[in-house]
């Protein structure tokens, strides 16, 4: 990164969850110029946590799925800083549901905030990047991205993209000097757990024991839960980790931020794949109970096709689901 003056960090989601602690931690090192971004909902939440503009503070409104928006927070940042040095994709939001309960548009605006809002501002930064010959890109992946689990469907799938595209980004980047990075955190300790969302048809077999998959629902939520108030990895830990990365001369790929994700990469290199896949189907909680006694859930009614892409996602769609996402995954 330039020595002449300092570092522009940008960083999404920022007001709440681990962005905003990752953004309390690059305040205190002091070193660098920040563009701190969140939805226009979420800006109070700066002043609330003590958050304030300064010479070197930028508070912006950014929701990551409005391509305008991604435009002018950019183009600001080239123009009154000299461009985006390090690019954080911390926003992010997760749909709890099975397969059979997403429709087009949640599955899309699961993926529009997830996917496709980090890797046109990656897109974006990357001239300046290119023109400076360096550059980093951290985005802030999931245990999510490397397994899939039960109930999250959708949310696995848009880690998934994200890490395919950053690989490859990765080998196309490095002729310039760009550091591209995946931080992984697995189970954080936290109450984010309170923050997932449902779609239409999950939200009903969850509170209806007797429709279809509503034991997954039931057990993995416990699961979850449990899990997220038991482990020792805290916000806190995984912000260091995200900014130890930051600035390593040659940040690897893939950080493994949290002990269960360090695990669960292991046990996918060193198990052969279906004893792998066996091994945690008959570790999920309650398994034995899921299904036999279910009701059938009726067919969803038809969905009409989806219009042509579009600048953002339909609010109406996504408006809840984004408000709550600027913490990480």
């Amino acid at each position: 990164m330039p020595a002449a003056r300092p570092p522009v960090v940008l960083l999404t989601g920022a007001s709440s969850g681990l962005g905003l602690v990752i953004a309390r931690q690059l305040l205190a090192r002091g070193r660098y110029r920040l563009v701190l971004t969140a939805r226009d909902s979420s800006l109070p939440r700066f002043a609330a946590a003590g958050v304030a503009e300064s010479a070197d503070v930028r508070l912006r409104a950014l929701d990551v799925t409005h391509a305008a928006e991604r435009r002018a927070v950019v183009a600001e940042a080239d123009a009154e800083w000299g461009g985006v040095d390090v690019l954080i994709n911390n926003a992010g939001v997760s749909y709890r549901a099975v397969v059979e309960h997403v429709n087009d548009a949640e599955r899309l605006a699961q993926m529009d905030i997830n996917f496709l809002g980090p890797m046109e501002l990656a897109r974006l930064v990357l001239p300046t990047m290119r023109a400076k010959r360096a550059g980093r890109i951290l985005n802030i992946s999931s245990v999510g991205g490397m397994m899939a689990m039960p109930t999250m469907a959708v949310y696995s799938a848009s880690k998934f993209a994200l890490e395919g595209a950053t690989e490859a980004l990765w080998y196309e980047v490095r002729p310039w000097n760009i550091h591209v990075s995946l931080i992984q955190p697995g189970f954080i300790h936290s109450e984010s757990f309170r923050n997932v969302h449902f779609t239409e048809l999950s939200r009903r077999a969850a509170e209806d024991a007797s429709l279809a998959y509503a034991a997954h629902y039931r057990h993995m939520g416990s699961f979850i839960e449990r899990m997220m108030r038991r482990v020792p990895a805290t916000p806190e830990r995984v912000a260091r980790k995200v900014l130890k990365t930051m600035e390593r001369r040659r940040p690897p790929l893939r950080v493994a931020a949290t002990i269960d994700a360090r695990l669960f990469g292991i046990l996918r290199r060193i198990l052969p794949r279906r004893l792998y896949h066996g091994l945690l189907y008959w570790n999920l909680p309650h398994v034995r109970e899921w299904g036999p006694h279910d009701a059938a859930m009726p067919p969803p009614e038809p969905v009409e096709a989806l219009p042509p892409p579009r600048e953002g996602i339909d609010p109406a769609a996504t408006a809840e689901a984004a408000s709550k996402g600027e913490g990480g995954s």
